[in-house]
This record gives structure tokens, C-alpha cells and sequence, in this order.
């Protein structure tokens, strides 16, 4: 299940969006939130406590920040695509490589913590379907052969399952092991932070995204 949810919930979503043709990323945005509360609440109730363990307390702060700057530094890439962002049109034919790139190095490294600790899985299951929604409206309406947006969305899907992969089978010590994950702590932070500042437009009161990160919160905590 751990390699293969992530791919099944890439696809799947791709599937919905070439049938279903939804036009407007907007109308996901109660998805999103909920999705960017359950990263965060998971993040802080798994994944902290255990890099903490192995590893002392400034170590960890410096990887954390080390993952939020990697993060930003995707972004001039991406575009802001792994917490939704997919501004820019594709009004050429020219397979978008930056995007997959630093979409694959982020995929890769969300996969990391998986295999140690699987409830980490539901969090990032829950943070890629909004995302794979998005980009598949974004690839399906860009000017990209219909092959080319299949290959695309076919490789992002098995980028997490890779890192699970690596991070299973090359062992590393605890500390080498609870900085990595530190990392990944810091990239998970600054995309759920992100996603839930965006979710309240002009920072009004909104009852339903009020109330979708309260059941992120509240799901991931009784996990």
C-alpha cells in the first residue's frame, strides 16, 4: 500500500479530470485546506517527535530551515505547484521539464518518511489528490500532446513511491536519518503554512475553511 496509493491517487485523479473536465482550480479550494490542516497536524503529531530523539535540538532546527529554503528555492520552478499554484499557461508544445523536475525532487523526498512511519502516508495521499487535480487541469489544457500529459502525470505519480523506496532500502543511521526527515519536516512546513494562508482570501472569516482545518486537525490527531 505504500507505493501504491500515491500512484493510484495521482492517476485517478488525472482520470477524473480528462472525464470529468472541471475547469476551475478554485472550486478545490475547501480541498486544499483540508488537505494543507492534515499535512500540518500530522507533520507536528509524527514527525516531529521522532526527529527529536535521535538527534539534538539545534541540528534539527537547522534542517527544518534548510528544508523551508529548499522549498522556496523549488518554487521558482514549480511555480507553486505542490501547494496548488499552476499560474502560468503552457502556450507551447515543449514538454514543461523545470516543473517535473523540481515537482519530482519534492515527490521524491515527501516519500522518505513513509516507510518508517505509515501514517505519514494518509497525510501525503490526502496533500498530492488536490494537487494532481490541479495539474492535470493545468496539463490538459495547455497545448501538451495528450501522450505527453500522460507521461507527466505517469512519472510524478511513482516519484513518492521512489523515495519510500530508497529510504527503505539504503539504511542510514538514526541521526543521518532524523536530519533528512527534518528536511522533509521543513518542505512540509512551509507548503501546508502556505496553503492554509491562501485558503482565507483577503483574510476573511470563511465558515467552511474554518471548518475543513478543524477536521484536518481532528482527523489526524485520532489517527
Amino acid at each position: 500500500m505504500t507505493y501504491i496509493l500515491p500512484i493510484l491517487g495521482v492517476l485517478l485523479s488525472f482520470l477524473f479530470v480528462y472525464f470529468v473536465k472541471p475547469q476551475k482550480k478554485e472550486n478545490f479550494k475547501l480541498l486544499l485546506a483540508f488537505s494543507g490542516a492534515f499535512l500540518l497536524a500530522l507533520t507536528l503529531f509524527e514527525l516531529f517527535p521522532e526527529v527529536y530523539e535521535h538527534t539534538n535540538s539545534k541540528t534539527v532546527g537547522l534542517f527544518v530551515m534548510l528544508g523551508i529554503l529548499l522549498q522556496i528555492f523549488l518554487e521558482f520552478f514549480s511555480k507553486g505547484a505542490e501547494h496548488g499554484h499552476v499560474h502560468a499557461k503552457n502556450d507551447t508544445k515543449k514538454f514543461p521539464w523545470l516543473l517535473f523536475i523540481s515537482l519530482s525532487i519534492h515527490s521524491i523526498l515527501e516519500g522518505v518518511p513513509i516507510e518508517h512511519n505509515h501514517t505519514m502516508l494518509y497525510g501525503i495521499l490526502i496533500h498530492k489528490i488536490p494537487i494532481a487535480i490541479i495539474l492535470s487541469i493545468f496539463l490538459l489544457g495547455s497545448k501538451l500532446k495528450l501522450t505527453n500529459a500522460i507521461f507527466f502525470i505517469s512519472l510524478f505519480a511513482i516519484m513518492t513511491p521512489i523515495g519510500s523506496y530508497i529510504s527503505a532500502n539504503f539504511e542510514l543511521a538514526p541521526k543521518y536519518f532524523a536530519m533528512l526527515n527534518a528536511l522533509v519536516i521543513g518542505i512540509f512546513l512551509h507548503i501546508s503554512t502556505v496553503i492554509l494562508f491562501e485558503s482565507s482570501e483577503g483574510h476573511k472569516f470563511n465558515l467552511r475553511k474554518v471548518a475543513v482545518i478543524i477536521l484536518g486537525i481532528v482527523i489526524a490527531y485520532m489517527l
